[in-house]
């Protein structure tokens, strides 16, 4: 069902990285803006005449915890009509026309493979509300792999509080790998090489002929760019993966 247009207020905007910020925004009308991790919320943004060239979506960042609030994590994008408002105009305090929660980009019942969460750029946003919705409410599950492709150091959104989760939890594996950085003791190069050297490794024994290896059961999540994602789409069935595993959601 399509949620109607509400009134958000912009309670708390802070700076992520050079060209990134995180706006959280509460929903007065509502006790719990209720959503599954995964969706996303459209803004109707005062840029233009018609309503189609004014609305912009983003995935909700956090996890549903019962509040009105949640937040956003935006890039400001060159010649971006929407993110340059967002970033000049609106401040703490300011209020959005939203409409939401929307999108079917939601997590497996039961969550029963292994999860890989694919992304470049603020396309982490959908995994980390997801990684924090199973851990926190303990949805049983098999080993998550939020593989992140950036490009510089400072590009990782939420580094350290990732970082810092997988300490805690070892079902929860953060792999960042930099594609304009020197070789290091960090994963240096694109998406693609880290994944497929996980399910290389994985591989388990056929059922039916022992001697023969297959993919170990996993669901496939992406989110970023388009290029990435179609690479990433025809790499995964080349490692032996059904289609049907293979989930996604573009932006840009």
């Amino acid at each position: 069902m399509l949620q109607p247009w509400r009134t958000g207020k912009v309670i708390r905007i802070t700076d992520e990285t050079a060209s990134t910020k995180r706006f959280w925004i509460q929903v007065p009308e509502l006790e719990s803006f209720d959503f599954t991790p995964g969706q996303f919320v459209t803004l109707d943004l005062p840029i233009h005449e018609k309503p189609n060239k004014r609305w912009r979506s983003y995935s909700i960042a956090s996890w549903p915890d019962g509040t009105n609030v949640f937040e956003l994590v935006i890039v400001l994008l060159e010649g971006g009509a929407g993110t340059h408002y967002l970033f000049n105009e609106i401040k703490e305090g300011s209020e959005l026309t939203l409409r939401g929660p929307q999108g079917v980009f939601v997590l497996p019942d039961p969550v029963d493979r292994d999860l890989f969460f694919i992304c470049t750029g603020t396309g982490v946003a959908p995994f980390r509300s997801m990684s924090y919705h199973i851990l926190n409410q303990q949805v049983p599950h098999q080993t998550i792999y939020l593989v992140f492709g950036c490009r510089k150091f400072g590009d990782a959104l939420y580094g350290a509080e990732l970082r810092d989760l997988e300490t805690k939890v070892s079902s929860f594996r953060y792999i960042p790998t930099f594609s304009r950085e020197e070789p290091g003791e960090h994963c240096t190069g694109y998406v693609h090489k880290v994944y497929e050297s996980i399910c290389t490794e994985n591989k388990l024994p056929s059922a039916e002929n022992p001697d023969l290896l297959v993919p170990k059961p996993a669901y496939f999540y992406l989110c970023g760019w388009k290029d990435m994602i179609d690479e990433a789409k025809q790499r995964i069935q080349g490692l032996g993966y059904d289609k049907k595993s293979i989930h996604q959601e573009l932006y840009g």
